[in-house]
């Protein structure tokens, strides 16, 4: 029997006033009793019909009702707490004979049932923990609708004419459900741009889930995107959803597609044709409602046509495509974006830099920047860590670009004196550091996997004696933290 003891005091983690509906008056007296120890305000309803009325003239935090009573269910009282607040927290206590009822009462959205009978400690433990995940609700919310307003106004900073057209395309896809494909070079904001797409759309209050493909060692990828079952495979001690079915309802950005192996976009392919996941060790089909984004620095159409992309795939992501123009392109924007930076790592670093001097805006603007945003911002981070004086100067930017940048970028292309591509640049630096820097060094320096490091090293024909793939970075269990990139890091 439930004791007439109550519990220690306990803090609640939200006052409110709280329903209590019993048609047993010595429950109801007891659990009202409890609650006001802990510094709740309660009322107690002795029947069904009182509470449906008291719920008709007044709003309450919670309402804790039993569930059989002589002359009104458990259930109506929990439909009748939602319709007058669809955000309190209804709480059903019944007895074992009952418990498919309460079963039945989740789903018509009860928030959690006790059992009669029941401890006081276990029973305001459940109840602060309802309260808990009501305030966490209401938390993300907010959280969800801060991110929306930011990513839509302020992600994508420049008022020049291809950043323009990329906020207007970003604006007419982001409510449809078409698979969009985001090209664009290295460093140019791919990622920026998924986000902004995922957070003005209808899906913004559900999960965006970044994964960098060239990130995660060709054996687990599978893994990492379709699930596993227990025991699927060594090391697989319990069961994974996968990254495809923790987006549904939201986002999948599937950044560095293109170093996808093609087993792996085989079964991707089918996913999106028929928006279900079957876990790898696992005769179990699950249904997605996942939008999927992806985005590459290579050209898919020609990685298609060379065999190392599927062609179907392409053209299934391919619905609509979005070209980020590279940083040389985006005119005026270069000094804003540099401004924008500035501002943040003196607020970072309790910088004493307050502005750019004249020759450190023309160093600016006539700097190739191959890394496009993200060298941008890197530079303008160790300028502002290296600032000795309120002011940026252009012997600061030139030794933050030399120590990073071959000297072929410095002068804006190559020997020929034509543009330097990205992938001529990665080229560049390979070919001047890979005797004296690790695989992961190197490409930690050029900002991709290791996979993708190698794979352009064996196009170009460049390996080290006895050269071969790199080996996983680490097992099974410890994959996850590679899926994205840091908070923050421009994609």
């Amino acid at each position: 029997m439930l004791s007439r003891e109550p519990a220690n005091p306990v803090t609640p983690s939200h006052l409110g006033r709280v329903l209590v509906v019993d048609d047993d008056v010595g429950v109801g007296a007891c659990v009202s009793m409890l609650l006001e120890q802990a510094g709740y305000s309660c009322e107690v309803c002795n029947s069904g019909r009182a509470g449906l009325q008291k719920l008709r003239e007044e709003e309450f935090e919670a309402v804790i009702s039993d569930l059989r009573m002589p002359d009104a269910s458990g259930l109506d009282i929990v439909a009748a707490a939602r319709e007058r607040n669809p955000d309190a927290v209804v709480m059903l206590m019944t007895s074992y004979s009952s418990i498919e009822s309460a079963i039945e009462a989740l789903r018509r959205g009860a928030n959690d049932y006790i059992m009669k009978p029941f401890d006081n400690d276990d029973f305001l433990f459940s109840f602060r923990r309802a309260l808990d995940e009501r305030r966490l609700r209401r938390e993300n919310l907010i959280l969800r609708k801060s991110l929306k307003k930011a990513y839509t106004k302020n992600t994508i900073i420049g008022e020049s004419e291809g950043v323009k057209r990329l906020q207007g395309l970003i604006r007419r896809v982001a409510d449809t459900e078409a698979n969009v494909l985001i090209q664009g070079e290295s460093g140019t904001g791919k990622e920026l741009v998924a986000q902004a797409i995922h957070f003005s759309s209808a899906r913004a209050q559900q999960p965006f889930v970044p994964v960098n493909c060239g990130a995660i060692p060709s054996e687990l990828i599978e893994s990492e995107l379709f699930g596993h079952a227990k025991g699927a495979y060594t090391g697989a001690v319990t069961a994974s959803d996968g990254l495809i079915r923790e987006a549904s309802g939201g986002t999948l950005f599937l950044d560095e597609i293109s170093e996808l192996p093609l087993n792996v976009q085989v079964k991707l392919l089918r996913v999106l044709q028929e928006r279900q996941v079957r876990p790898l060790g696992s005769n179990q089909a699950y249904h997605t409602d996942t939008r999927f984004l992806a985005a590459s620095n290579r050209n898919l159409k020609e990685c298609s046509e060379q065999g190392t992309f599927r062609a179907d795939l392409y053209y299934r992501l391919n619905v609509i495509t979005i070209q980020v123009p590279p940083l040389r392109e985006r005119g005026g924007d270069i000094v804003r974006l540099a401004e924008h930076f500035m501002r943040q790592f003196v607020r970072k670093f309790g910088s004493p830099v307050e502005r750019m001097s004249p020759d450190f805006i023309a160093f600016l603007n006539s700097y190739h920047w191959p890394g496009n945003v993200r060298e941008l911002q890197n530079v303008i981070e160790r300028a502002v860590i290296l600032a000795d004086t309120d002011e940026l100067t252009a012997g600061e930017l030139e030794e933050s670009i030399v120590s990073t940048a071959p000297a072929a970028v410095l002068q804006g292309g190559d020997a020929a004196g034509g543009p330097l591509s990205i992938e001529d640049y990665i080229k560049d630096v390979v070919l001047r550091y890979q005797e004296s820097c690790s695989e992961s060094k190197l490409a930690a320096m050029l900002g991709i996997g290791r996979k993708a490091l190698w794979m352009r090293r064996k196009s170009w024909g460049l390996f080290r004696e006895g050269g071969r793939a790199p080996a996983p970075a680490s097992p099974p269990e410890a994959a996850s933290p590679a899926r994205a990139g840091r908070e923050g890091e421009v994609r």
